[in-house]
């Protein structure tokens, strides 16, 4: 049994709790987070506190908060027997570098408390400061069924700067895309088909060799016919920068 101590409600919090709290051989024995009121619906199946200084004896302390507040958190626990570990993507293992036990535990997937998400099928990046404290991480990453990866500090930057280009800024061109549809009394739906194709190709082909469009045919008329047609200076600015860098990347 490993019993966890969670700090934070955010997204990645609400999400890591609904899944250990269904599974045998983990117990949250306690969530802590600066506001109750997030809480307070879980209050009958767990231990809440709003108060660092009234912070249990755990196994684990898993750190689900925002970066800038994770050496505060850090340093409430500094005398605390159990690992310690963050689930951030771009703070270094070093952050944590105050205990005797630390490590990472960094899901690479994007969270939205109105979506569930299957915890079997999230790469999960582990890093520790010793073998013992990575068994503890990977014991818990095998529990909850989920794929484990030996990931370092650098690598797991490079995989948050890949995760914000492949989720991040393509969904906000979704919203984009979305935006433009409205004005016009079209459905974003209709799109969708479109955008579960570009998803599905990546099963069978690179995303390179996946490219198509304007720019990739080098249709001048096209490419100027779409930025005239647009009328944010943001909208066009986004349009010629990704359409320059696909003919960068294919010439």
């Amino acid at each position: 049994m490993i019993k966890v101590t969670l700090l934070g409600a955010g997204n990645v919090g609400f999400h890591l709790f609904s899944a250990m709290h269904q599974i045998e051989g983990i117990e949250v024995i306690q969530w802590y987070n600066r506001s109750l009121k997030g809480l307070i619906p879980f209050q009958e199946k767990t231990s809440i506190t709003d108060d660092l200084s009234t912070l249990e004896e755990a196994d684990l302390y898993l750190i689900a908060v925002a970066d800038d507040a994770l050496p505060v958190i850090s340093q409430a626990l500094e005398n605390k027997n159990g690992v310690v570990a963050h689930t951030a993507g771009s703070v270094p293992l070093k952050t944590l570098e105050n205990h005797s036990a630390f490590g990472v535990f960094y899901p690479l997937q994007t969270f939205s408390k109105n979506k569930t998400v299957d915890f079997s099928t999230i790469p999960l990046c582990i890093e520790a400061n010793s073998k013992p404290t990575e068994k503890v991480l990977f014991d818990l990453a095998e529990k909850l069924s989920a794929p484990a990866h030996r990931i370092s500090s650098d690598q797991r930057k490079v995989l948050h700067v890949a995760a914000v280009f492949v989720n991040n800024f393509s969904n906000h061109l979704f919203a984009i895309g979305e935006e433009l549809c409205e004005k016009n009394q079209l459905p974003f739906s209709i799109l969708q088909p479109l955008i579960n194709e570009t998803i599905d190709k990546l099963n069978h082909l690179s995303p390179k060799e996946a490219q198509t469009g304007p720019a990739l045919r080098k249709d001048q008329k096209t490419l100027d016919s779409h930025l005239q047609y647009l009328e944010k200076k943001v909208h066009q600015q986004l349009y010629s920068i990704l359409s320059s860098s696909i003919q960068q990347q294919h010439d």
